[in-house]
């Protein structure tokens, strides 16, 4: 579904999930200093963590791709520098991310019975 081998860009910071493209695109003009219209793909995540955009150009108008998971969070990796606000993430990275595959292994959850 998603184009390999273009660069994908991350923002860390949860984004309001009712920015339409207009929106998204200030942020990534903003935020990320570059131009939405671009071959690239930009990606926000929700403050709940269940939802994603992804805006992208296909060189004749721009994309936004809306995905809400079933169950789980999207997992973000860290900032690699203090205020960082976004990432360049490689395709196997945004796969992950994109499928809702936890990025760092998550401890067992005890049951308690009584």
């Amino acid at each position: 579904m998603i184009a390999h081998g273009i660069p994908i860009f991350l923002a860390l910071e949860p984004v309001d999930m009712r920015f339409g493209a207009e929106r998204l695109g200030a942020l990534v003009r903003e935020k990320m200093q570059t131009e939405p219209r671009t071959r690239a793909l930009f990606a926000f995540v929700g403050k709940r963590g269940h939802t994603m955009k992804v805006l992208t150009w296909d060189g004749t108008g721009t994309i936004v791709i809306h995905k809400k998971l079933d169950a789980g969070r999207f997992e973000l990796p860290r900032a690699t520098a203090p205020g960082e606000q976004h990432l360049r993430i490689s395709d196997a990275m945004f796969d992950a991310i994109h499928k809702g595959v936890a990025l760092t292994p998550r401890a067992p959850r005890v049951s308690r019975h009584h």
